[in-house]
C-alpha cells in the first residue's frame, strides 16, 4: 500500500476516535445552554468554532504521537542505557526532563496564573523538578527499585511541605503536578519507559516501563511549594477572562484568526528543544534510515498542526464558554446543580484530552490486552466524574482541599501494596495524565466563573479541580487491580478444585475396579 494511502486511512480513523471522544461532552453543553444554563450566541459559537478546531486537532495530534513521538522515545531510551554509564544516563535524563517540561504548553497557561512569581522563574523550577524526578525514574527502572515504597516517601515529603505553604498557594502547587504532564510530555516519556525497559530481560521489565510520568508529577508540587515559601502571594487576586463579544461570523473568524499565530510561535517553540535534541542524537548516536527518519518527520509535522488546532479550539473556544457556563450555574437558584453537572462532564470530557488516548494503547499494547484501553477508559472517566463532583463541593463550600487530598493520598498509596505492581504505576500515570489541556482550559474555567458566581476565594476553592482529577485515577484503577485479582484467584481455586475432583473421581474408579 503507498505511504500516501496509509497516512489518509489513518487519519480517518482518528478522525472517528476523536468524534466519538469529543461529541459526548458538546452535545451536553447544548443540553445545559438549551435548558438550565442559557448562554449568549456569542459564546456559544465559539464553543461550536472550538469544537470543530479540537475534533481536528486531535486527529493530527494521535496520529503524529504514533509516528514520532513514540519512537522517538523508545530509540533515545533504549540508546542512553545501552551505554550502562550511569552519569550519562542520568545527566541525559535531567536535561531531557527540563527541556520536555520547558516544551510543556500546559505550563504557559499555569505560569500565566500564579500570582506573585514571575513566569520564567516558576517554568525553570518546574522543569528542574520534572528532571530531577525523571532521573529517580530511571534510576527507579534501572534497579528495580518498587515504586509504592518511593511513592509513598516523597507524598509524605510533599505533605509535610504543604503543611508550611501559604493557603493561596496549596492548590497552585499541587495543580502544577497535573499540567506538566501533558499532551507533549507524555508520549515522550511513556515511550522513554518503554525504550529503558527493553534491555532488561527479567519478568518486571515491562510492569517497570510505567511509573515515570507518576514520579515526574511529583517534582513539579514540589518546587511549587517552595516558591510559595520564597514568595508569599498573600497578596494575589484572580483576574477573570474577557468574555468575547461577537456581532456576525466575520468577527468569529477573526477571533481565531488572531488566536492562531499566538499557539504556531508557541508550539514552535515547544517542539524546537526536542527535535533538536533528537537531531544530535540522530547525527551522533541513531543513525535511522532515511525511510524511518521521514516517517518521524512527518510525525512531528502532524504533532505540531494538531496541538496549534487543539490549543487554539480550546483556549479561544472553550476558555470562555467553560468560564460563563459555570457562572450562570453559579447564579441560578439552585447552584448546587453543578456538582452532578459537573460529574456528567468529567465522565465524557476526559476521553477528549490527548495524553488519555496515548496512555490507554500503550497499555494495551504493554499488556498483550489484559488491561484493555477501554477498561482503562472506563476507570479514568469514572475517577474524573468524582473528582469533579468533589471539586465542584469546594467551590460551593469552600472546604480546604488538603481535607481530600491527604485521606485521597493515603488511599491510593494504601491500596498501592495489596494489587499487582504494574496497576499501581499505571494508576499513578494516569493521573497525570487525565489532567491536561480540557481540564486546565475547560474544567478549571468553568470552576472559577461557578466560584466568582457564589462569592468564594478563586484562589483558594477553584484553584485544586486539576490536582482533584489528578488524585481519583490513582483509586479507581487500583480498585480495577483489585476486582482483577480477586477474579483471578478464583479462576485459579475452580481450576484447583475441578482438577482435585476430578483425581477424586478417578481414584473412586480406580478402587472400584480393584474391588472388582
Amino acid at each position: 500500500m503507498r505511504p500516501e494511502k496509509i497516512l489518509a486511512e489513518g487519519l480517518y480513523s482518528k478522525l472517528k476516535e476523536a468524534l466519538v471522544a469529543v461529541l459526548p461532552t458538546i452535545l451536553l453543553v447544548l443540553v445545559l445552554c438549551f435548558t438550565v444554563a442559557p448562554i449568549s450566541p456569542s459564546i456559544l459559537l465559539c464553543f461550536l468554532m472550538g469544537a470543530v478546531l479540537l475534533i481536528l486537532g486531535m486527529m493530527f495530534f494521535t496520529l503524529g504521537a504514533e509516528l514520532s513521538m513514540t519512537p522517538m522515545g523508545e530509540k533515545v531510551g533504549s540508546c542512553m542505557t545501552r551505554s550502562r554509564r550511569l552519569w550519562v544516563i542520568t545527566a541525559l535524563s535531567f536535561l531531557l526532563g527540563f527541556i520536555i517540561t520547558i516544551s510543556e504548553p500546559d505550563l504557559q497557561v499555569l505560569a500565566e496564573q500564579v500570582p506573585s512569581v514571575p513566569n520564567m522563574t516558576l517554568i525553570l523550577a518546574v522543569a528542574c523538578g520534572v528532571g530531577v524526578f525523571l532521573m529517580v525514574a530511571l534510576l527507579r527502572m534501572l534497579f528495580g527499585i518498587a515504586l509504592p515504597g518511593l511513592l509513598v516517601f516523597f507524598y509524605i515529603i510533599v505533605f509535610i511541605l504543604a503543611f508550611f505553604v501559604p493557603e493561596n498557594f496549596q492548590s497552585v502547587a499541587f495543580d502544577s503536578g497535573g499540567v506538566t504532564t501533558g499532551p507533549m510530555t507524555v508520549p515522550f516519556i511513556m515511550a522513554l519507559g518503554v525504550g529503558v525497559s527493553s534491555i532488561r530481560n527479567d519478568r518486571h521489565a515491562a510492569d517497570d516501563s510505567f511509573g515515570l510520568v507518576a514520579l515526574c508529577s511529583i517534582g513539579p508540587i514540589l518546587s511549587v511549594m517552595i516558591l510559595g515559601l520564597i514568595y508569599h502571594p498573600e497578596n494575589s487576586t484572580y483576574q477573570q477572562s474577557a468574555i468575547p463579544e461577537i456581532e456576525d461570523s466575520t468577527q468569529l473568524w477573526e477571533l481565531f484568526r488572531d488566536g492562531f499565530p499566538t499557539y504556531i510561535k508557541e508550539m514552535a517553540l515547544s517542539l524546537l528543544p526536542i527535535i533538536l535534541f533528537f537531531a544530535l542524537f540522530q547525527i551522533f548516536v541513531l543513525r535511522l534510515e532515511k525511510r524511518q527518519l521521514l516517517k518521524i518527520c512527518i510525525g512531528l509535522l502532524y504533532t505540531y498542526i494538531g496541538l496549534v488546532l487543539f490549543l487554539t479550539g480550546v483556549n479561544v473556544g472553550f476558555m470562555p464558554a467553560g468560564n460563563y457556563l459555570g457562572s450562570v450555574l453559579g447564579s441560578s437558584g439552585h447552584p448546587w446543580i453543578l456538582v452532578p453537572v459537573a460529574m456528567v462532564m468529567g465522565f465524557f470530557i476526559v476521553k477528549a484530552e490527548p495524553a488519555v488516548y496515548v496512555l490507554n494503547k500503550q497499555v494495551e499494547e504493554i499488556t498483550d490486552g489484559a488491561i484493555s484501553a477501554r477498561a482503562m477508559g472506563a476507570g479514568l472517566s469514572i475517577g474524573v466524574a468524582v473528582s469533579l463532583g468533589i471539586a465542584m463541593v469546594r467551590v460551593l463550600t469552600g472546604i480546604s482541599i488538603m481535607y481530600f487530598l491527604i485521606p485521597g493520598y493515603a488511599i491510593a498509596l494504601g491500596i498501592s501494596f495489596f494489587v499487582p505492581k504494574i496497576y499501581t504505576a499505571i494508576a499513578f500515570d494516569s493521573g497525570g495524565v487525565a489532567s491536561g489541556p480540557m481540564t486546565a482550559a475547560f474544567l478549571l474555567p468553568l470552576a472559577q466563573g461557578a466560584c466568582m458566581a457564589v462569592g468564594g476565594n478563586v484562589v483558594t476553592d477553584a484553584f485544586g479541580v486539576v490536582s482533584m482529577v489528578a488524585m481519583t485515577p490513582l483509586i479507581t484503577i487500583q480498585l480495577m487491580g483489585v476486582i482483577s485479582g480477586f477474579k483471578e484467584r478464583r479462576k485459579q481455586t475452580g481450576q484447583t478444585a475441578a482438577v482435585t475432583a476430578k483425581a477424586a473421581f478417578e481414584l473412586l474408579d480406580e478402587n472400584a475396579i480393584i474391588e472388582l
